[in-house]
């Protein structure tokens, strides 16, 4: 009897046996339990995505960064040139694992810009079920290494739940990260749901990229010992090459030159390029330079120095990622199982990032916080991008040729410079020779083209729960057929109020913001946006508005935009952007709730910012209860952020100390007069908040068993995060150091902690500042 796949798990089969009362009469035999199966001839499934990748970024696609294992795979598999994505990562991988538009699985944003609103929850329905949850389902071992960010923040902590962690989602295995973005020198990750660190250092060869794949071969080479038959289902999402730009030197150097001609000549490079390829038409133009960035002649020399220099590092970072992708390969390969595995390599998870701003920044924070970097002071750190002293971010201009021949970048989800991409399909047994795909697709239809290539239905139940429809379309139709006709022929786009409809052809669009522009008078109503036309059949790079030219096809395209928006719970659009990272302004709940006191015991931590007390902006203190043995102790009592943002509160040279580091460029330090003697001490600081806004200064008092022993001012403080890497921790600075006091990694307190105890006073300052400090958020990086 056929086994029934699309209810999930699948329904056991009891045996009917005729039993006898003792086991000697027992004349029918019995079968052993099987174990499930995965349908006959069903291939292995690899999907690599890498992180903020403009379509022209790739040598495949025409780019300067030289990736030839996506090369390699390209030879032999297909190379999709109408390939879309969302704007920003959470939603483009909620899509990616559901094979459901972002809005109708909850991921209309970022999981840290979440609000109440359906579209926008940040919480994936048990409607929706995965890609790994419907394979595993169907006998396939699963894992996922690298970058989620799909789980609620609020549950990213101890305290879980940890259903919505990627080993609640349908995978045996996961080793990675939960947030944005990671340091690739000093990374905080899980095993699991266990927090784990690296047990090298970057003066051993670590780095982050390689460890993942290092963790990802293992597990494949063990699936494959121990049950050959069995096919695996392996996820590796890179934090390459999302900021911060972290690659060794020797990856550096090769580039060295390359770019000294700057963006507008590498536009036209790849543009060439990619008519050579066969990537875009001959008729293909580059669309019209975005606004306000300045072209390659208007930058002095000093700005053109440290603008090469971010490319530069950017490349490296790029081909160091397709590398360790190239040893994933040669091990499937030495493994016999290459052309056995549908390799999924998705080159972008949505634009190249502006998110640096014009100039660039070494400190993707300061930046993130509506402050420009400035060039004078980055270049004194030209020779150290790439290192673990920088945090770095390419100037817009560089994103904007990085998605030649597109206009805009991420976040832009009106126009192709934020939602296409570059996508391979490698599939020895099931693909007939290299290619060039011309179908439009979009990232919903990656998971029906992984079931139908693994042959298992749609499931129609998961775990008791009536799942809602796939809304993709699945792609192999397309893999041996390259004049197949368009099976997509619409879809809606949306971030941020930026959006847009395809339509057969045509794009309507609309940008509501720049990512990276000031706009003093705020952001415009949306009834008061500008749509544009677009006829993509000949006009390869929607570099030709028609609007004015046919205003009934605008008006037919705005109409179905509003079709498809009512139909996947776009509606309201919201604007907001960094605004939403408070969860009481954007309307969700915080872990901690109305909680004006949290006390913490030794060895708690990786707490991040949604799990922790939130000390900005307003006034408060922080107690520890301590022994010092006799001979003094060192060490950090409790810290949070860290090299690019943050504070420490840690005893040095025997003196209580309390560092504040705003956005990495502002550092104040106070210090106690006196010496911690041997035996139990209460050791308090106490911080005033300055108010009148956010972001304002302060006052920090230091005192020992009740006794003042020093003070000082802050007078900047950090408006709206410390990190997205870096977490708060008791007894330990985890990651990077909030201070140069004390070492990376090995800064542990040598005496004993009893309790730390932090006091907020005060309303959430959110909800009482200034019009002018709610602009300066909006415009705050995502």
């Amino acid at each position: 009897m056929d086994t029934i796949r699309d209810i999930l798990p699948i329904p056991e089969r009891p045996q009917r046996r005729t039993t006898a009362m003792d086991r000697e009469d027992q004349s029918e035999a019995f079968n052993p339990v099987q174990p499930l199966r995965a349908p006959q001839g069903a291939p292995n499934v690899v999907l690599i995505l890498v992180d903020d990748m403009g379509y022209g970024a790739s040598s495949p696609f025409g780019g300067p960064c030289e990736m030839p294992t996506a090369e390699r795979l390209s030879s032999t598999g297909l190379r999709y040139n109408r390939f879309h994505v969302n704007a920003l990562c959470s939603p483009t991988r909620q899509s990616l694992m559901t094979g459901r538009n972002h809005h109708s699985v909850g991921m209309g944003v970022t999981s840290e810009m979440a609000t109440s609103a359906p579209g926008y929850t940040g919480f994936r329905p048990d409607s929706a079920a995965t890609i790994a949850q419907t394979l595993n389902g169907n006998g396939y071992s699963t894992a996922a290494f690298g970058k989620w960010h799909q789980t609620p923040p609020r549950e990213v902590s101890a305290a879980g739940p940890f259903g919505r962690w990627p080993t609640g989602e349908g995978f045996d295995k996961f080793y990675g990260f939960m947030g944005a973005e990671m340091n690739h020198w000093y990374p905080q990750l899980y095993d699991g749901t266990t927090p784990v660190e690296p047990e090298q250092r970057p003066e051993d060869g670590y780095h982050l990229t390689e460890d993942l794949v290092d963790h990802a071969i293992d597990w494949m080479r063990t699936q494959h010992t121990l049950d050959p038959d069995k096919p695996f289902f392996s996820y590796l999402a890179f934090g390459a090459t999302h900021a911060p730009f972290h690659v060794a030197e020797e990856w550096k150097e090769k580039y060295a030159g390359r770019f000294d001609d700057g963006w507008d000549t590498q536009r036209e490079a790849t543009l060439a390029r990619q008519k050579e390829l066969g990537i875009v038409p001959e008729s293909a133009e580059l669309a019209p330079w975005a606004e306000s960035v300045p072209h390659w002649d208007e930058l002095d020399e000093g700005e053109r120095r440290m603008a090469r220099g971010f490319m530069e590092t950017y490349a490296a970072f790029a081909e160091h990622t397709d590398s360790q992708v190239g040893r994933l390969v040669d091990e499937l390969e030495e493994m016999g199982e290459l052309d056995n595995t549908l390799f999924v390599y998705i080159l972008g998870d949505n634009g190249a990032s502006g998110e640096g701003g014009i100039e660039g920044t070494t400190r993707e924070h300061l930046v993130g916080h509506g402050f420009s970097d400035r060039t004078g002071e980055m270049l004194d750190q030209l020779d150290s991008l790439g290192d673990a002293s920088t945090y770095a971010i390419y100037p817009v201009g560089w994103a904007l040729a990085m998605n030649t021949p597109y206009q805009w970048t991420k976040q832009v989800a009106s126009h192709y410079g934020g939602t296409r991409d570059g996508l391979i399909m490698h599939w020895g047994d099931g693909i007939d020779g290299g290619g060039i795909r011309n179908q439009w697709h979009h990232v919903i239809d990656i998971a029906p083209t992984i079931f139908e290539a693994a042959g298992v239905p749609h499931p129609v139940q998961v775990n008791g729960v009536a799942q809602q429809p796939i809304e993709g379309t699945s792609m192999v139709y397309s893999f041996n057929a390259p004049e197949a006709p368009d099976r997509r022929r619409t879809q809606y786009f949306e971030m941020c109020g930026n959006r847009g409809i395809y339509h057969e052809g045509w794009t309507a669009v609309t940008r509501h913001g720049t990512p990276w522009k000031m706009v003093p008078e705020g952001l415009p109503r949306f009834a008061d946006d500008v749509w544009e036309l677009y006829d993509t059949t000949t006009d390869w790079s929607q570099a030709h508005d028609l609007a004015e030219k046919y205003p009934q096809k605008l008006r037919e395209l705005k109409n179905l935009f509003l079709i498809e928006a009512s139909k996947y719970n776009v509606f309201p659009l919201d604007d907001r952007v960094t605004e939403r990272e408070n969860p009481t302004v954007a309307g969700r709940l915080d872990l901690l709730g109305d909680r004006r006191s949290v006390t913490y015991r030794a060895g708690m931590g990786r707490f991040t910012e949604e799990t922790a007390p939130n000390v900005k902006n307003r006034s408060h203190s922080v107690t520890a209860h301590v022994e010092i043995p006799d001979g003094g102790s060192d060490g950090v009592l409790i810290a949070q952020g860290g090299r690019f943002g943050g504070w420490s509160l840690y005893i040095h040279e025997g003196h209580l100390c309390y560092a504040y580091n705003c956005y990495g460029r502002d550092h104040y330090a106070v210090r106690s007069a006196d010496v911690l003697t041997a035996g139990e001490h209460e050791l308090r600081l106490e911080f005033t908040y300055d108010g009148g806004g956010i972001g304002k200064g302060g006052t920090a008092k230091l005192l020992i068993d009740d006794a003042g022993s020093g003070s000082g001012r802050v007078e900047n403080t950090t408006a709206y995060y410390f990190s997205f890497d870096e977490t708060l921790n008791i007894g330990v600075d985890r990651g990077t150091p909030v201070t140069e006091d004390y070492p990376e990694v090995d800064n542990a307190f040598t005496g004993t902690i009893h309790t730390v105890r932090i006091d907020l006073e005060g309303e959430d300052p959110q909800l009482s500042e200034s019009d002018a400090d709610r602009q300066q958020r909006m415009l705050a990086h995502q």
